[in-house]
């Protein structure tokens, strides 16, 4: 195991690589339950929350990873969580018809304690300290 690796999994990231695989996980499953049992309520907020378990699992695998690709990929994913809670949890509060079902993300992750919004923002911190 490389010296990074060991870094990027080692103390506060074996808890924030939990934390992501739980998120991967449940987010994984909520959108297959949205997607494969009511779909036409609410295609946009159920494919969001697809896409958000897609995103949860890529910062999941290459967190554990942890080698010099798997960190730029686990950057660019987390990135893109980032973006992605602050993009749609806006739009769930000023444009809430367009979301009649949460997503992962809506309202900030209001519905998963906020941590969606918090998650983000200590991926990058932990993968910025641990170079």
């Amino acid at each position: 195991m490389s010296d990074l690796a060991a870094r990027t999994r080692s103390g506060p990231g074996r808890l924030l690589i939990a934390v992501y695989a739980i998120f991967a996980l449940s987010a994984t499953a909520r959108s297959a339950v949205q997607l494969g049992t009511h779909f036409s309520r609410a295609p946009l907020a159920y494919l969001l929350s697809a896409f958000a378990a897609a995103v949860y699992v890529v910062a999941t695998v290459c967190l554990t990873r942890g080698n010099r690709t798997s960190r730029r990929i686990a950057t660019i994913s987390i990135l893109v969580e980032l973006a992605g809670v602050l993009v749609v949890g806006t739009l769930s509060l000023v444009v809430p018809h367009v979301f009649p079902d949460a997503t992962v993300w809506s309202d900030y992750g209001q519905g998963y304690g906020y941590i969606p919004a918090v998650l983000p923002l200590l991926g990058l911190w932990w993968l910025r300290s641990t170079r």
